[in-house]
C-alpha cells in the first residue's frame, strides 16, 4: 500500500492553496494600487503551442495613463505539490502579472496549451475585483458521410 496521495487528491490541494494564495494576494494589491492612486488596470494575455504570456499591463487614474510606482509586495506562491514556496518581494508590474497567472490557473489551468486562450483582466480598485475576459481557442471538424 502506497502512502502516495492519488493525482485528483494532489491536484486539489493545489487548487485550494491556489486560491488562497490568489485571495492574499488580491488583497495585497488592491492596498497597493490604491495607494498609488489607480482606478483601474487592465492586463491582456495571450497564449497557444504550449506558450503564453501576458502581453501588455496598463495603470489607470480615471481615462488617464498612470505609471506605476516602483513598490515591492509579498507575495505568496504555491508549488505544484500544493505546498507553500517562500514569500517573494515583487515589484507592482511582476504582482499584477503573477496574480493573472494565478486567476488563469485557477480558472483555466492549460490556457496556453494546443490552440491556446486571448482575453483581459480588468482589475476595477474601487469594487476590488479582477473581472476576466477568457477566449479559449479550439479546432473544430466537420464530417459528413453520404451514401448515395
Amino acid at each position: 500500500m502506497s502512502n502516495t496521495p492519488d493525482a485528483f487528491t494532489a491536484y486539489q490541494k493545489y487548487v485550494n492553496a491556489q486560491k488562497e494564495a490568489n485571495a492574499h494576494n488580491k488583497t495585497q494589491l488592491f492596498d497597493a494600487l490604491a495607494a498609488a492612486g489607480a482606478t483601474h488596470v487592465c492586463v491582456s494575455f495571450d497564449g497557444e503551442g504550449d506558450s503564453g504570456q501576458i502581453d501588455n499591463i496598463a495603470a489607470y487614474k480615471g481615462d488617464e495613463l498612470l505609471p506605476l510606482p516602483e513598490r515591492k509586495l509579498a507575495f505568496q506562491s504555491v508549488s505544484y505539490d500544493g505546498n507553500p514556496v517562500p514569500i517573494a518581494e515583487l515589484d507592482l508590474t511582476e504582482a499584477i502579472e503573477r496574480l493573472c497567472y494565478g486567476y488563469l490557473s485557477e480558472e483555466h489551468g492549460g490556457w496556453e496549451n494546443n490552440d491556446g486562450a486571448f482575453g483581459e483582466f480588468t482589475l476595477d480598485v474601487a469594487s476590488r475585483t479582477v473581472e476576466l475576459e477568457f477566449n479559449g481557442r479550439f479546432s473544430d471538424v466537420h464530417t459528413g458521410t453520404h451514401t448515395f
